[in-house]
């Protein structure tokens, strides 16, 4: 027997193309999906019947011995080609996490179940698609992250001299040392209450031309720099989606030109029939004029 691939599209036994069918990737989304649900609601657990968590629990263990055997399984099917994908060994770490003896005493460990929601991220095609467009983003993105991190320890120092030497304790508390100044500044570039819980305490303090340096760090770090992310992941995604079309082309020219070999080769065994056909019906005509 050949041995499994990776490769989706093609199955060299019955327990590989069993478990590469749509109905079984369905089967496990679906129960990633209740799982999900069960999880959410056991968050609920003190205003539910002891019956009802109880059922619960039990649903909940029973589709994690459901994916412990859909890994058990792949596991004999691919061997130690499996752990070939990332993907699988995310999957084997959450499920195995799960199964971990005494898990249900740690509260860090039971919460740490929800983890298998995100094996929707590789299991639903299209969520895997933009999962791994962000992945190919990331090193972009800790370029973009470290000159962000330079522009606010800059403007943290520069805060830091000229609003941290100050009685008002309010103001002291954001601008006080350096790390205090680089969270406020986080906080402005994130503009969640950054008008009153932070520029309108330094300008009480007697900072009136403060608004301009704030501006400033938020017209380059929030409008110029954040938006560079959202330029890389909007390209990355762009180029996953260049890839997978220009995959479904190559596939579909693939079919064509299937489809014109077979073409050919029935023109070809037409041609051939009608030739035989020919030479039958002139053997029939020599064959009566031969007959007195």
């Amino acid at each position: 027997m050949k041995r499994a691939t990776l490769d989706e599209t093609t199955s060299n036994s019955p327990l590989e193309a069993a478990i590469e069918a749509i109905w079984f990737r369905n089967f496990i989304t679906g129960l990633i999906i209740i799982n999900a649900a069960i999880l959410g609601i056991l968050t609920y657990s003190d205003s539910l019947s002891p019956g009802t968590v109880s059922a619960l629990e039990m649903m909940d263990r029973g589709i994690t011995f459901a994916f412990a055997f859909e890994i058990g399984l792949k596991l004999i099917v691919y061997r130690q080609q499996f752990f070939k994908q990332g993907w699988n060994w995310f999957d084997f770490i959450v499920v195995g996490i799960s199964l971990v003896p005494g898990g249900e005493s740690f509260s860090v460990l039971r919460a740490m179940r929800v983890l298998r929601v995100l094996r929707l991220l590789h299991v639903v095609p299209m969520m895997r698609r933009i999962t791994e467009a962000l992945f190919k983003a990331l090193p972009g993105m800790g370029a973009i992250v470290a000159v962000l991190a330079l522009l606010t320890y800059v403007y943290a120092v520069m805060a830091t001299n000229m609003y941290g030497d100050t009685d008002n304790p309010e103001v002291a508390q954001l601008f006080g040392d350096l790390p205090s100044s680089a969270f406020a500044l986080f906080q402005v570039m994130t503009m969640d209450g950054w008008r009153f819980e932070v520029v309108q305490k330094v300008i009480d303090d007697g900072h009136p031309y403060s608004p301009f340096f704030f501006l400033t760090f938020i017209f380059i770090a929030s409008f110029a720099v954040l938006n560079l992310f959202i330029a890389l992941i909007v390209e990355a995604l762009a180029a996953e989606q260049k890839a997978a079309t220009e995959e479904l082309i190559d596939e579909i020219e693939e079919d064509v030109q299937q489809a014109e070999e077979e073409r050919d080769e029935m023109m070809e065994l037409l041609k051939s029939l009608r030739e035989e056909i020919a030479e039958l019906k002139n053997a029939v005509a020599a064959g009566n004029k031969a007959d007195p």
